[in-house]
């Protein structure tokens, strides 16, 4: 799920369900839409699961959908978002100090299953 946050600065949250919560990161400029264009992915608390349809004036559901977990070590986390608007592959990378958000080169067919 992806939230459009309009305050205190505009920003998204990509929220991940996983183990009953939302594992969540702050993304400023968004999702990337291109392979060479990687985003800053702030690490934020873990959210409860009402946070799911939870809008307000301030914060609006940009997408929503389904993850799919491909691989995961300590420093990558590699899946697929299933969204309205159909499937993008992702990376989660930790860096020394924090975490980027890739879009992979390699994308998941348009089809939908």
């Amino acid at each position: 799920m992806l939230h459009h946050h309009r305050k205190p600065r505009p920003h998204f949250d990509l929220r991940l369900e996983e183990n009953g919560v939302l594992r969540s990161w702050a993304v400023p400029r968004g999702l990337p839409d291109n392979p060479s264009d990687n985003r800053l992915a702030i690490a934020v608390a873990d959210h409860h699961l009402d946070h799911l349809t939870y809008e307000d004036a301030d914060k609006s559901i940009a997408d929503i959908g389904t993850w799919e977990e491909h691989d995961r070590t300590e420093r990558r986390m590699l899946f697929t978002l299933h969204g309205r608007a159909g499937r993008r592959r992702y990376a989660l990378i930790r860096t020394g100090e924090g975490w980027l958000l890739h879009l992979t080169k390699e994308q998941p067919s348009d089809e939908r299953s």
